[in-house]
């Protein structure tokens, strides 16, 4: 969850870490960090908590020499101090790190460097590392023994390889030494890094993302790598022994760009860039001749699909949600039941693998480590797993080896928009693929196809309406968005596709706005959570003009019997916005595709009430883009 930069080169050193930071500042942090080797031998280390902008304000620019290395921190052990903040120094100086996971045994290990006379500078975990490497590479046992290491005195590689040993857990880390300018070192398991290639510049990475203005040419390290970063090249190691992979991949080109623009958030600008988003996703992949879709990253033969028995979906958050919209159009659509399921409960109910489910990993990162835990226990029990991603490269992508590539586009808010918008319109092509494979005639596979065509038109076509400050839309997520703030609690209520629907809003809602929220299947409110409306509860119902709206209804008016305000998502031109004391209409589509358009409203209605609560809209508190520990 945290970010790591690293750099060697003639450039500006401390000022392209500066830079590197605030490309990695959407997976969320608490404080940030850098350090740069001296000419004399030494490091010069600067950290600060808060926002990286606070960081520059007290970094010394002039640093335009030597390698160097920097850190956004997420904090796990220890509050947010500048103590706790990365890099982290040895006691005697000479190695500096930052660290990326958990060493989950660091409490021993911290007990028995301070039964050696080790002092702690931090709370950390990852300042139990320094020290290990540190007093390996002088030449003593890992715990300060005076007794000689042949094997790791002197030896980067060694100490570090020696020092992980003792450790349990997950890493990313990256090391510089003091006598050894102008290297960087890293290691990984379990947290993703990337080393850049720009000439004689080298990069390193935690995401693509920070280094993606200076080079594509990339090499990802894979769980067990150590690698040696020097002027132009890179080796790479096994910690168990050995050479590694170091084949250079290119990134590919992202449609979208990482700036704000003429917005004032990434969040809305993001919300806005749903239409292409989604043209992105579907484009090239529809066979309207057909009635089909075309996935070939799944790579999935006709009698294969025949014999699926289940399809079930990893995710967590908005990833769950997504899935959870998925699996009603995939069981709808082709028949087959499906089912999401939240990774990190799953990884760990030694779950019931066979060779007639299939498997989908659905992650906007492609970094998610309950996600990726699940996948690793599925492999183990003999079950194949497909990624639905939207970052290229990363490790789930690569560890899935088949999978569908979302092309959403870098998403820099936290709060995740137009990726949940882009899993379900992947999965949707699967369901189409699905169902015409094994049941789904011709012409009903083209009215879903021109359905799911039609679909970025009309969700532009509703932005532009909640743009326009003179608009009905407009005016009515102004007015619910000052009940939201009034209120203790709010409530999400609707039935098939739209219970889904209504627990992404909830999320959005608590994530950026911080406001209590409840989501539930409307048929379900009279059995407990009706007990929590008092008069003025505002009250969200996603009611599309579906088989399930008449029975809705009947629960939006329990809810109005109790002194309820409704807003009323519901079908441009039906005729129940009178049940609602604040209607909101979206473009009429197939039943299917609803949770596109009714989604937007929800999105827009958390922005707006982060805003009005003078909420950090794109970093909402404790929260992070790429949860990268369990």
């Amino acid at each position: 969850m945290c970010g790591i930069i690293g750099y060697i080169g003639t450039k500006n050193t401390a000022n392209l870490l500066i830079r590197g930071l605030q490309r990695l500042e959407y997976r969320g942090y608490d404080s940030a960090g850098v350090a740069v080797h001296n000419n004399d031998g030494s490091f010069y280390v600067s950290k600060e908590v808060g926002r990286v902008q606070e960081l520059e304000k007290i970094v010394d620019l002039s640093q335009t020499e030597g390698a160097g290395i920097a850190h956004t921190r997420w904090a796990t052990h220890g509050g947010v101090t500048v103590e706790n903040a990365h890099p982290h120094l040895s006691q005697c100086g000479n190695v500096v790190l930052v660290h990326n996971g958990i060493i989950e045994n660091f409490s021993p290990l911290r007990q028995k460097l301070q039964e050696s006379g080790y002092t702690f500078q931090s709370e950390t975990d990852s300042e139990v590392i320094a020290h290990l490497i540190a007093n390996l590479y002088n030449g003593h046992s890992a715990f300060g023994e005076k007794n000689a290491s042949v094997e790791t005195k002197g030896n980067p590689l060694e100490a570090i390889r020696s020092a992980l040993r003792f450790t349990r857990g997950t890493w990313g880390v990256a090391v510089m030494f003091a006598d050894i300018p102008d290297e960087i070192f890293a290691a990984r398991n379990g947290s993703p890094l990337v080393i850049g290639f720009d000439g004689p510049s080298m990069y390193l990475a935690s995401d693509p993302h920070a280094i993606t203005p200076h080079t594509r040419q990339v090499i990802f390290l894979n769980d067990g790598d150590l690698a040696h970063i020097y002027n132009g090249d890179a080796e790479i190691y096994r910690l168990d022994g050995g050479a590694g992979q170091s084949n250079i991949e290119t990134l590919e080109e992202e449609w979208g760009t990482g700036e704000k623009g003429d917005f004032p958030h990434f969040m809305l600008k993001e919300i806005h860039e749903q239409p292409e988003a989604l043209r992105q996703c579907i484009r090239g992949r529809l066979d309207f001749d057909m009635g089909t879709a075309k996935l070939g990253g799944l790579e999935i033969e006709p009698d294969r699909m025949h014999i699926v028995n289940q399809v079930l979906m990893l995710g967590c958050g908005t990833s769950y949600y997504a899935s959870s919209v998925g699996a009603v159009i995939i069981e709808q659509l082709a028949r087959i039941p499906s089912q999401a399921v939240i990774a990190s409960e799953y990884r760990h109910s030694n779950p019931i693998v066979t060779t007639e489910q299939l498997f989908f990993a659905v992650t906007q990162s492609g970094e998610t480590a309950d996600t990726l835990g699940a996948l690793k226990e599925i492999e183990l029990k003999g079950g194949t797993v497909m990624g639905v991603v939207n970052v290229v490269g990363s490790t789930i992508a690569r560890r899935c080896g088949r999978g569908v590539y979302i092309h959403s586009g870098p998403e820099m808010s936290v709060a995740s928009t137009k990726a949940f918008s882009n899993m379900v319109a992947a999965l949707a092509l699967f369901a189409l693929q699905a169902a015409r494979v094994r049941h789904l005639s011709m012409n009903e596979g083209q009215v879903f196809a021109r359905a799911l065509s039609e679909v970025p038109d009309k969700v532009e076509a509703f932005l532009q309406k909640a743009l326009d400050g003179a608009s009905k839309v407009f005016e009515a997520l102004d007015k619910v968005t000052r009940w939201v703030c009034e209120s203790n609690c709010t409530i999400f209520l609707g039935r098939g596709v739209s219970s889904h629907v209504a627990a992404e809003g909830a999320l959005k809602l608590m994530e950026v706005a911080y406001v209590p929220c409840i989501a539930y299947p409307s048929g379900e409110l009279k059995h407990g959570p009706i007990a929590l409306i008092e008069k003025g509860t505002p009250v969200i119902v996603i009611a599309p003009n579906d088989h399930h709206k008449d029975k809705t209804i009947s629960n939006l008016q329990e809810c109005k019997a109790r002194g309820a305000r409704i807003c009323l998502i519901h079908t441009e031109g039906d005729d129940i916005a009178e049940h609602g004391d604040v209607s909101i209409a979206v473009p009429a589509t197939m039943d299917l595709c609803s949770p596109f358009l009714t989604v937007l409203p929800l999105q827009l209605l958390a922005y707006k009430a982060g805003l009005a609560l003078d909420r950090n809209i794109d970093r909402p508190r404790n929260l992070a883009k790429s949860v990268t520990v369990d």
